[in-house]
């Protein structure tokens, strides 16, 4: 399993106070959650609220340190500010995490006394599934608030995103082919997908409608051998999953597995996936993988799928329109890889001037109503 943030990373920020590493991207809030009584550790970072107000999953994962869960938050909700903007929605970002190993702390009353946090916010943040979050989890947290997305769609909820994000990646991925190779068609390419979540999963059964030859890496035996029953697929060890000979790297689980060590390996020419924060830093490797020739569709533009899917829910959901949307990250990829191109920058940058200039245009509007 890939870290989540370099041990250099983390004790960088060790050394600064918290304030002063909200100022690093103007964040607007953070918020720190404690319920003994439950055994609830949280933190709520509000990155932006320009746009609307900040919405974005809550994670649950047994962080190595409070600084650790502190950065993950801080680097995730940054990236929701921007995934929302260039996804052309009127959403803030925002993201959450639960501290604590979700098969030994989860609980009703720890996601309800969590949900009573959320709700003290007033809305200011709104959350969502995440990395060990499902459905069901938001539907406990949605006793106790109704800033809370993802609902079963029993509920009236869109229920499960990650096949709206799988389509968003396929789509960020077609366009990234054919910026490299003159077509988006996906026959025949070799591409790694890292991680059988249940993004990797659904993106997995595009790719194969496609005829792409797949390999996959996931640290769970039995979800690859639900997959390989599924479809034809080669393995790869951990030793291999950066190395092997192969047209994209698809990382579809936890981020910053595009580092120093991993470009020495990577021979493909497309980086293109749904996990967040893929560049361990943006400002090094975004720079590197241009260096080395790969093309780098940024993460936050090709995962927006399920941040898509769930905003047509808070206007009641309909799952044409959400899929209509999502559609369009072929396009926004494509606009993006043109602004890099024109103005000579990483696409990251491209990625990043583009949201930039949206929540710019709307703060001076606000600001003149």
């Amino acid at each position: 399993m890939p870290s989540i943030l370099s041990a250099t990373d983390t004790q960088t920020k060790a050394t600064q106070s918290v304030t002063e590493q909200m100022s690093v991207f103007n964040h607007e809030q953070i918020v720190f959650c404690n319920d003994n009584n439950v055994g609830l550790k949280a933190i709520i970072g509000i990155h932006n609220t320009v746009l609307g107000p900040a919405l974005g999953g809550t994670r649950m994962w047994n962080y190595a340190s409070e600084q650790e869960a502190l950065t993950d938050v801080l680097r995730l909700s940054r990236g929701m500010t921007y995934k929302s903007a260039v996804a052309g929605i009127n959403l803030g970002g925002g993201k959450a995490v639960i501290i604590g190993d979700p098969k030994k702390i989860k609980t009703e009353a720890l996601l309800r006394s969590y949900g009573k946090f959320i709700d003290n916010l007033g809305g200011k943040y709104i959350t969502a599934e995440d990395v060990s979050m499902n459905s069901k989890d938001m539907e406990i947290i949605h006793m106790e608030t109704d800033f809370v997305t993802g609902l079963p769609e029993n509920m009236g909820g869109s229920g499960d995103p990650s096949p709206v994000t799988a389509m968003g990646v396929w789509m960020g991925m077609k366009a990234s082919v054919k910026e490299v190779y003159g077509n988006d068609s996906l026959e025949g390419k070799k591409i790694i997908v890292q991680g059988l979540g249940n993004v990797g999963k659904h993106l997995i059964e595009y790719l194969a409608k496609e005829n792409a030859e797949l390999f996959v890496y996931d640290i769970d035996s039995e979800k690859i051998k639900s997959v390989s029953k599924q479809y034809k697929i080669k393995v790869l060890s951990e030793s291999e999953l950066y190395s092997a000979d192969a047209d994209i790297y698809a990382p579809c689980a936890l981020g910053a597995t595009i580092n120093s060590q991993t470009l020495e390996q990577l021979k493909v020419k497309i980086i293109c996936g749904s996990a967040n924060n893929q560049l361990a830093d943006e400002n090094i490797h975004g720079k590197m993988v241009e260096e080395k020739g790969i093309l780098y569709a940024p993460d936050f533009v090709v995962n927006a799928g399920g941040i898509i899917n769930v905003y047509y829910e808070l206007e009641g959901y309909n799952r044409e329109r959400a899929l209509s949307h999502a559609e369009r990250i072929y396009d926004t990829t494509i606009k993006i890889f043109d602004i890099a191109k024109k103005e000579k920058l990483p696409t990251y940058l491209a990625a990043n001037r583009l949201a930039e200039e949206r929540i710019k245009a709307i703060a001076q509007l606000n600001a003149r109503l």
